[in-house]
C-alpha cells in the first residue's frame, strides 16, 4: 500500500498549524500593522491549502476536515491581550523575533512535505496531486520568505537596543 496517505495527511496537519500559527502571530502583533496584515493574508493562503487538500485527498480514500478550528476558544482573545500589554515594552520585540522564528521553521517543514508529494505524485504519476503542489508550494515559499525578511529587518534593532 502506497504512503501517499500519511504524505497527505501531513500536509494537512503541517498547513493547518502553519495558518493557526500566522493568525496567532496576527493577534499577538496587532500593533504592528505590516505584521499584523500581511500574517493574517499569508494564513488565508495555508487556509485554502487545507481545504484543497481535503477535497484532493477524498480521491486517494482520505478523509481530512478542509475547515478545521482555525483559532482555539479563549486563545484568540488572550493573544490580542498579550499583544496589546505587549505592545510598547522592550520584550515585544523579543517576542516577535520567536514569533517569526517559528512561522519560518514551520513554513520550511511545509514546503519540505509539498516537494514529499510533488517527488510522489511524479513517480505515481497523479496528476492532479502535481496540480495540487505546483499551485500550492509557490505560496508556501513566500511564506518562508516572508517571516525571513521581517526577521532580517527586525532583528537589528531589537538585539541591539
Amino acid at each position: 500500500m502506497s504512503k501517499l496517505r500519511l504524505v497527505l495527511r501531513e500536509l494537512h496537519r503541517g498547513e493547518a498549524g502553519l495558518a493557526r500559527d500566522l493568525l496567532a502571530v496576527a493577534d499577538r502583533h496587532r500593533a504592528d500593522h505590516e505584521i499584523f496584515h500581511v500574517a493574517r493574508d499569508v494564513a488565508g493562503w495555508s487556509q485554502e491549502h487545507v481545504r484543497r487538500i481535503a477535497e484532493v485527498g477524498a480521491d486517494f480514500g482520505v478523509r481530512l476536515n478542509p475547515e478545521p478550528r482555525w483559532t482555539l476558544p479563549g486563545v484568540g482573545v488572550l493573544g490580542r491581550r498579550a499583544g496589546a500589554a505587549l505592545a510598547r515594552r522592550p520584550a515585544s520585540g523579543l517576542l516577535l523575533l520567536a514569533d517569526l522564528r517559528h512561522v519560518h521553521r514551520k513554513a520550511a517543514g511545509v514546503s519540505l512535505d509539498w516537494e514529499l508529494l510533488a517527488q510522489a505524485a511524479q513517480a505515481m504519476k497523479k496528476q492532479s496531486l502535481m496540480q495540487l503542489a505546483a499551485d500550492c508550494h509557490p505560496q508556501t515559499l513566500r511564506q518562508m520568505r516572508w517571516a525571513n525578511a521581517q526577521l532580517k529587518v527586525t532583528s537589528p534593532q531589537v538585539i541591539a537596543s
